[in-house]
């Protein structure tokens, strides 16, 4: 048996891949994430929703959960909470794009062990799913600048109001005009 077939134990009689829940509305990001985790010897479970992600768990509380904050039918602290109950020992984080203290704070204390915002790179992530119960995970290499966290927060809010300027300007509380140049220009400059 080779490092990553013992590493990939778990109890039970047979091999196992390290099972993992994705918890993640967005298809697109859902999909590259469960590659990118199964390129990694993990076992991956899906779920679109907190209803879907809690149907999974009530089948099989996975060791791994990465999960989105915030999902169409509710939160994904729920998630987390449900996990944690079915098997304290999985680990837990949550992704955001919308990252704030008050939220982070309790995505710890109901016992996520990290918070990540969107986009995160997959190797940050797989970082903080298998650190060291003990040790921190280590601060991204390459954070985002400013200006592309201020970019992806337009272009999410963009999105969620189906690419209507004037609903995205009112929501950001912003010239619309202003909002036009910033993703005429984002756009141009691919940021």
């Amino acid at each position: 048996m080779d490092p990553v077939q013992k590493q990939g134990l778990i109890q039970g009689d047979g091999f196992h891949a390290k099972s993992v829940l994705i918890v993640e509305d967005d298809k697109w990001l859902m999909h590259c994430l469960a590659r990118a985790m199964e390129t990694r010897d993990f076992n991956v479970i899906t779920a679109e929703s907190v209803f879907d992600a809690l149907a999974e768990i009530a089948r099989g509380a996975p060791e791994y959960a990465v999960v989105d904050m915030r999902l169409e039918d509710g939160c994904g602290l729920d998630v987390i909470s449900a996990l944690k109950l079915r098997r304290p020992g999985a680990r837990a984080i949550i992704l955001t794009g919308y990252g704030n203290i008050a939220t982070a704070v309790r995505a710890i204390k109901l016992g996520a062990v990290d918070y990540l915002t969107k986009p995160a790179d997959v190797n940050d992530i797989v970082s903080a799913l298998l650190a060291p119960k003990a040790v921190r995970s280590e601060a991204p290499l390459h954070p985002m600048s400013p200006d592309r966290v201020r970019w992806e927060h337009i272009m999410q809010v963009h999105e969620s109001c189906g690419r209507n300027v004037s609903e995205t300007s009112r929501r950001l509380n912003m010239h619309r005009r202003t909002l036009q140049r910033i993703l005429a220009r984002g756009r141009r400059n691919d940021v």
